[in-house]
């Protein structure tokens, strides 16, 4: 297992929280999970418990240090503990490719247009060299 430093946590599409501290943990095993470790302050408390009844959020990470690009998981909350006067969010997810899911969203959506054959492949290759 690795561990690497939490520097920034952003609940998708736009809940930024703010970190007190946090690790995130690399399983290294058959199934690529992750482990985020969050100390926040309780004011989170009844969104992170909205969020935890939910089966799936895509949270948007920094690791390391703040310059770095964001990574992004497909994740659930795991546990939620009072600790003094913070709380600890754990949080197991997957890495996503942010990069392929977007070019997956091209796709899907020329598709919708109605797009097909020849015009569809056309239509593709603009939209991912724009």
């Amino acid at each position: 297992m690795k561990t690497f430093k939490l520097i920034s946590l952003k609940v998708l599409p736009e809940e930024k929280i703010v970190l007190q501290d946090g690790l995130i943990i690399n399983q290294e095993d058959d199934n690529n999970r992750w482990l985020l470790e969050a100390i926040v302050d309780k004011k989170y408390k009844t969104f992170l418990q909205k969020i935890k009844k939910k089966e799936e959020i895509i949270l948007e990470v920094k690791i390391t240090k703040e310059t770095n690009e964001p990574a992004y998981f497909r994740s659930k909350v795991v546990s939620i503990n009072e600790i003094d006067e913070w709380l600890e969010v754990i949080f197991e997810g997957v890495i996503v490719d942010r990069q392929q899911s977007k070019t997956e969203q091209k796709l899907a959506n020329l598709i919708e247009e109605g797009y097909e054959g020849e015009q569809l492949l056309e239509q593709f290759i603009k939209a991912v060299r724009s």
